[in-house]
């Protein structure tokens, strides 16, 4: 169970509690008007139930106008007979008390669909908008003698009611959509995998139809987050044709797609040169000695180029509005709900870094080499970078690879078009995979996490440093540094 629905559950036992005390509350107060009333009393109190009636109506949803009116109407042929007698009055009042405690149940039970609602809405958010919506037409039919009471506790869980079917199919319903929503549909963790998977498949394609003797990948694509917040805006407030975004049906799939590719290019070249080599040749009588040779040498470029989503914003011609709520879903209180939905987290906000931080001062590695399978000790830095990415849930999503030797993890990342060299000028970001040479060899040998850049340093967490979870922190210039990967996070 993920920690929002607890939330969600436990929101609405909180709603319920609150029913019930304020139903106690109105009852005690109706028994001491009981005792005190007199005729007189009890027409101004029918009457200024009418008028609260009156007051509900007007501030209420549409649907309960008839309804509401019926209970004024009521309300008033109460007044004209407390009227007549005390007695009348005192009935009057009782059945108001009842009608009281009806209502406060009914709002229990309003409470807890509410709660079964949003569970609903991670698991199925299509069946889920319109349980939301049957939700709210029963609630104001069977809460609206609490209405007309004044009953303040009926209204409020009818607005939250309707408040979540609103958020739902706006561009934060893209934060429903973690899932298996129950439609047929895949998930969305399932789409974006796909379209991983067609993104590097277009890169081995310009590989295989464009002969070449080496290959230089530069650049890297938009993350996740960026792509899917300009989504959610461009599609649910389309002004042609708005759609929710926590369904994915095909055509919604395409949208997505469409606007990936929009916002992730793929270029490429092939450049030859002669070069001249020294290679190694026998003489007649098998003796070696050194000539030169010269060769044309075939390198093929490949270029990927990212938008960010305020150019893919500008590039669709965003409003202002449009803007504002794009800016909104990419700010930093949403993280934790991004984590949720791309990588499933189901508790913390599943930042590697803050993993990582939990680990600090841990000695000697076990916990991680011994989870990746190993039975003894051995250079565990690539191994605890490991174990955090899957803490995180990276390796299963595909945007971390599960190693234990530096260069592979290199290969992955460059394999993935994910990978900036020192040499680059590339500023590393949070969460972004640091690799080391420390000896002469000209393969890394070392790994750790980047958890923040500043005055001309980078400050990292690592695993197997002085075998141990520490904190360091290198200049960007370092020789010692071999390049980034840059996970699509």
């Amino acid at each position: 169970m993920t920690k929002s629905i607890k939330d969600a559950r436990q929101g609405a036992g909180d709603v319920a509690a609150q029913v019930k005390q304020g139903a106690k509350a109105e009852s005690r107060h109706i028994a001491q008007r009981i005792n005190m009333s007199t005729a007189g009393k009890g027409a101004q109190v029918a009457t200024t139930a009418a008028q609260t009636s009156k007051g509900s109506i007007k501030h209420g949803a549409k649907g309960s106008v008839k309804t509401a009116s019926k209970a004024i109407r009521t309300a008033n042929v109460t007044a004209s007979k407390a009227i007549k007698t005390t007695q009348q009055s005192a009935r009057a009042a009782k059945a108001t008390a009842k009608a009281t405690h009806v209502a406060a149940r009914n709002a229990a039970y309003a409470a807890k669909a509410a709660s079964r609602a949003a569970v609903a809405a991670t698991k199925a958010a299509a069946r889920g908008i319109a349980a939301f919506a049957k939700m709210a037409i029963a609630a104001a039919k069977s809460l609206v003698s609490a209405i007309a009471a004044g009953g303040w506790v009926a209204v409020a869980i009818i607005l939250v009611i309707l408040l979540v079917g609103m958020l739902a199919t706006s561009a934060f319903g893209i934060f429903f959509t973690g899932g298996d929503m129950g439609d047929g549909n895949p998930t969305l963790r399932e789409v974006v995998a796909e379209i991983n998977q067609e993104h590097q498949d277009r890169i081995e394609e310009i590989k295989s139809s464009n002969p070449h003797d080496e290959v230089a990948l530069s650049g890297s694509r938009t993350k996740w987050k960026g792509v899917l917040a300009v989504y959610s805006v461009k599609v649910s407030t389309d002004t042609d044709e708005p759609l929710d975004v926590i369904t994915l049906d095909e055509k919604r799939q395409q949208l997505l797609r469409d606007i990936f590719w929009d916002m992730n290019t793929i270029e490429s070249r092939v450049s030859e040169r002669e070069v001249t080599e020294i290679v190694v040749e026998y003489d007649e009588e098998g003796n070696p000695y050194e000539a030169y040779e010269t060769r044309v040498l075939r390198t093929l470029y490949i270029t990927i180029t990212g938008k960010t989503a305020s150019e893919a914003s500008n590039g669709y011609g965003f409003s202002e509005s449009q803007t504002a709520l794009l800016v909104e879903l990419l700010g930093a209180g949403y993280d934790s709900a991004w984590q949720s939905v791309l990588y499933g987290i189901r508790s913390g906000s599943g930042d590697i870094v803050e993993v990582a931080e939990t680990q600090l001062g841990n000695v000697g590695g076990a916990p991680y080499w011994s989870w990746y399978g190993f039975n003894s000790r051995v250079e565990w830095c690539a191994c605890f970078v490991s174990w955090c990415a899957n803490e995180c849930g990276y390796i299963e999503a595909g945007v971390i690879p599960r190693h234990s030797y530096c260069q592979s993890g290199i290969a992955w990342f460059k394999e993935a078009g994910c990978w900036q060299d020192r040499a680059s000028g590339y500023e590393p970001q949070p969460g972004d995979i640091v690799y080391f040479e420390w000896g002469d060899g000209g393969d890394a040998d070392h790994v750790g996490i980047v958890e923040y850049v500043e005055v001309g340093r980078v400050h990292t967490i690592e695993g197997n440093s002085g075998d141990r979870c520490a904190r360091q922190s290198y200049g960007l210039s370092s020789a010692s540094i071999v390049g980034y990967g840059v996970p699509m996070y």
